[in-house]
């Protein structure tokens, strides 16, 4: 059993953090350890795009052939024997209505999906030129890229979404994601114990990182997660920046704040393999933001509040809960536990609804 679990409310006079396990070298978990905290860096990327946005780098409303070559973008959406790649926006790619199939999850035919072939045969580096070539070459587009003003658009929750996310800040930038996390992010908000394994160190060291796991049991890929651009930090580190998010501090405008948490989409039930590992209903999908609460047919007479922010598949989230004040944080550094935060964190809330006023 290994897990890290943090609260803290929004006036910081309650905080709470509980660790729990082993980290990698055999130490001890304890409150500032650092682990993996996987597609929560979707919502980190997000918050980049935007800025950026803001400052008139890049426009979330252009194509993204504007932005990347050829070799990327080209022929990447083929849907039903029609061209879509030249129809993908940023802001597909921001709010998973792309269409596009998910490089790690998504199954070829008669094959496995690459994040079983990884954990059956080993670590690998991956280029964005692979993983591009994958999604063209094996894999299915799910849907045409949406029209998001129309009544009901299509979502499907895409790692492939979120390569070329990065991809985009890289290109209209000139430099590696890492540095511009340290320049627009870790430096101004403070956030000294946030790194990429591979390409950088955190601005205070750290001690061991929790030992990732699949099934139980230790899953080494410094590989895969280096060329995916992973992230490590800590629960303070993390609660730290979402603050600074829910408060408008890393915007120029309210406004922007208010885009990314608006025109939210349901994720709908998942009919395929692939799409059960993934966040499906009644999870809420708005601008690299997830918006999550139980329907009252869970919860019996409680009812439970809306939660913003964002989950990992290796069971980690990051969420700030608006009507109580609260922020939460925590990982249990299991590939196969992707559901944990949405079994968690209500029964979290139902806690301190009797313990914290």
């Amino acid at each position: 059993m290994q897990a890290i679990v943090a609260v803290e409310s929004g006036d910081r006079s309650f905080g709470w953090i509980g660790a729990e396990g082993m980290t990698a070298s055999g130490g001890r978990v304890v409150e500032d350890t650092p682990f993996f905290i996987a597609s929560i860096d979707k919502l980190y990327n997000a918050t980049i795009t935007m800025m950026l946005d803001e400052a008139g780098n890049l426009d979330v409303d252009e194509l993204i052939s504007t932005y990347l070559p050829q070799t990327i973008t080209g022929k990447l959406h083929r849907y039903e024997g029609i061209d879509f790649s030249e129809k993908i926006t940023v802001r597909h790619l921001l709010t998973h209505t792309s269409g596009l199939a998910d490089w790690l999850e998504d199954y070829p035919r008669g094959g496995p999906s690459l994040i079983e072939s990884i954990l059956e045969e080993g670590d690998r580096f991956l280029t964005i030129e692979e993983l591009v070539a994958h999604v063209r070459d094996q894999l299915k587009p799910h849907f045409p890229p949406q029209d998001l003003f129309g009544k009901r658009p299509k979502v499907r929750y895409s790692d492939t979404n979120f390569m070329l996310v990065t991809a985009i800040i890289e290109a209209v930038t000139g430099q590696p994601l890492h540095e511009v996390h340290k320049r627009m992010l870790h430096e101004p908000l403070g956030l000294r114990q946030t790194y990429f394994p591979g390409l950088s160190r955190s601005i205070h060291p750290t001690t061991a990182p929790m030992t990732l796991r699949a099934r139980a049991e230790p899953l080494n890929i410094p590989h895969l997660i280096e060329s995916v651009r992973g992230i490590y930090s800590t629960v303070a580190d993390m609660m730290a920046f979402l603050r600074a998010l829910m408060s408008g501090e890393v915007f120029r405008s309210q406004e922007t704040l208010t885009t990314m948490q608006s025109n939210w989409h349901r994720f709908g039930f998942p009919l395929d393999r692939s799409a059960l590992r993934c966040p499906g209903w009644p999870i809420e999908y708005g601008t690299g933001l997830m918006r999550f609460r139980l329907p009252r047919l869970f919860t019996l007479t409680t009812r439970m509040p809306a939660v913003l922010g964002h989950t990992g598949s290796t069971g980690c989230w990051l969420f700030y809960c608006p009507e109580r004040d609260l922020f939460l944080a925590g990982s249990v550094d299991e590939v196969t536990a992707g559901a944990v935060p949405f079994r968690t964190v209500p029964k979290i809330l139902s806690v301190l609804r009797t313990f914290v006023s």
